[in-house]
């Protein structure tokens, strides 16, 4: 099969985005910078000795529930899967984020923020070529309570499609999103949309002492009746949240993907392993990565 590689891109200047971390609480600080090609996505902790770095690869990638947590030698960057999504949304290749805390900010929720910052900056072209990675075989990661299938894309190009299922919460109910990935329909039908979580999930949040600087305004928080405190942006907002974490997550893989994908009920230990199945048959995987995919 012939690929087609687009030219790397990277920001044309530097730009900061500050918040906070909707887990910690804690004030945080990014800094985007430029990177040269062929750098990849790489995060730098700024309020460490020797600023250590980690890059946003999949064998970086650790378990925890409800975010995407980067670790490399003790260092970690949490919360990253929005700031990812917005990058590859974009299609930013190549660029180094300074942090001065381990995690992301929340800001409203969705990749929108990032998503401004970068494109008020500039984007630009570089030299070298963006690799892709096709999906060769059709293949179902999960169980019957959730899953995601893999599939060749007939269009030759990366399609997703998201199926939500919230049965002890009508206000959320069953929604479907689906979506050919474009850089004018990331930014229009996917990037504003937020993260949510039920009422009685974000009780118990706050007695675990997490999430206590958060309101209703911050991000969509649902009881039977919808949202509390807030409107929606989509009628279908939650399922498309869930698009645009896939899109962060698979772009641990480190290149342009061209696949379909189909998730049920899925989310971000799903779309680590549906990358390690990527590398699988790429035949990039090795026994070890596998092992972290688990």
């Amino acid at each position: 099969m012939v690929q087609f590689k687009r030219p790397q891109k990277t920001i044309a200047a530097p730009v900061t985005v500050s918040g906070f971390g909707f887990w910690s609480g804690l004030d945080v600080s990014l800094q985007f910078k430029p990177a040269p090609e062929n750098t990849g996505i790489v995060f730098r902790r700024t309020d460490i000795p020797n600023s250590p770095v980690v890059d946003a690869k999949i064998v970086n990638r650790v378990s925890g529930p409800r975010r995407t947590t980067l670790v490399k030698d003790g260092c970690s960057f949490e919360m990253v899967e929005h700031v990812l999504s917005a990058l590859a949304g974009l299609q930013i290749d190549n660029c180094e984020i300074l942090s001065d805390r381990a995690e992301m900010p929340g800001m409203d929720g969705s990749s929108l923020p990032f998503i401004d910052a970068l494109v008020k900056v500039g984007i630009v072209q570089q030299s070298a070529v963006r690799e892709v990675t096709y999906v060769t075989e059709s293949v179902r990661i999960g169980d019957n309570r959730s899953w995601i299938q893999v599939e060749p894309s007939d269009n030759n190009r990366f399609e997703l499609c998201y199926q939500l299922d919230y049965p002890t919460c009508p206000s959320v109910g069953q929604q479907m999103f689906s979506s050919t990935f474009s850089l004018d329909g990331y930014r229009s039908s996917i990037a504003p949309a937020r993260t949510f979580v039920l009422k009685n999930e974000a009780d118990q949040l706050l007695r675990q002492g997490l999430g206590a600087r958060v309101t209703y305004n911050d991000i969509l928080i649902f009881d039977n009746n919808g949202p509390i405190g807030n409107k929606l942006r989509f009628s279908d907002e939650c399922a498309r949240h869930k698009v645009l974490d896939m899109i962060g997550d698979f772009s641990l893989l480190g290149t342009d993907i061209i696949g379909k994908f189909t998730a049920f009920k899925s989310g971000h230990r799903l779309n680590s392993q549906v990358v390690f199945e990527l590398l699988r048959q790429a035949g990039l995987a090795t026994t070890d990565q596998q092992r972290v995919s688990a």
